[in-house]
Formats: C-alpha cells, structure tokens, sequence
C-alpha cells in the first residue's frame, strides 16, 4: 500500500511538472525550472492562480481524482457536471478544464492534501468528512465542500483539528 502511494506520488509530481512547464509564461526568467512537488504546489498561490486560468488538463485531473476519497459522481457534482461529461473528456487525449471547474478540482486537491496530512490516510479522513461536526453546524464537511466558502470552513476546520485544537 505505501508503495502504491509512492508511485502515486511520483506520477503526480511528474505530471504536476510537465504541466506547469507548459503553462510557464514565454520571456520570464522565472521559470518553474526547480521540481515543484504536489504538497509544495499549494503553497505558491501565483501558480494555482496561473493553473486555474490556464486550466487542467484531464490526465493531471485523473490523477487528482485517483488520489482523492472521491467517485467520480462526487467529482461530477462537485464540477456541477454530468457523470457522462466526465467520461467523455476522458476519451479526449487533450481536453482541458475551464478556469471554473479547474479552481474547483484545484479546491478538492487542496483539501485532500490537508486532509491527508491531518488524518494520515485517505480512509480516516474520507469518514471525517461524512461525520457532521458539530464545529460546522452539524453539517458534514463533505457537504460543504461545493462552493468556496464553505471549503475554506473545512480548510480552517482541519487547520484547528492539526493544531489539536477541537471544539
């Protein structure tokens, strides 16, 4: 299983870097020559904000989504499109998000990240966002997880948790 999750890593890294060197503006010296880790990605808010616009490609998305506790019905509802969507993007070799479902899929990766390092697996913490907290209203945190606002209460919800900080 950890090694599953280390080639995980590593196609995902590989992917990440492929991608951003192609998204990298022409004439700028400074170049995302540096490997960019997935973990470190999110740290750098001008390069989400340049991936967003720029949009994701479906084979760094199936990627995304195969490391993430979600099915594919989740991600269609969260990306407010349909399951056969999904699939038919699949089946094109280059299709691209919009900027809108993009920023989603980035949202989702996000939390997934965070929730990983919180919970240290993707079981543990997938059934932490099916159980209502009573720090959100009783509502469960995968309900809040379709628009910004409430990703960032789960952002700021698994920050409190991780600094052992529960309600």
């Amino acid at each position: 299983m950890v090694e599953l999750a280390e080639n995980n890593d590593v196609q995902i890294n590989k992917a990440l870097n492929i991608y951003l060197k192609k998204i990298e503006p022409s004439g700028k010296t400074k170049a995302y020559s540096k490997s960019v880790t997935y973990k470190k990605f999110f740290t750098d808010r001008m390069l989400i904000v340049r991936s967003i616009r720029s949009g994701i490609p479906y084979s760094l998305f199936k990627l995304i989504k195969d490391i993430t506790p979600f099915t594919e019905n989740d991600w269609a509802n969260f990306l407010d499109i349909s399951t056969k969507s999904l699939q038919r993007y699949k089946k094109e070799s280059e299709f691209v998000f919009k900027p809108i479902h993009s920023e989603k899929i980035i949202e989702l990766a996000e939390v997934t990240n965070l929730g990983n390092d919180v919970f240290d697996s993707n079981d543990q913490f997938y059934s932490w966002l099916n159980a209502p907290s009573l720090a959100l209203g009783n509502l469960k945190p995968f309900e809040l997880l379709k628009d910004s606002y409430g990703k960032e209460m789960v952002m700021n919800e698994l920050n409190r948790i991780d600094q052992g900080i529960f309600v």
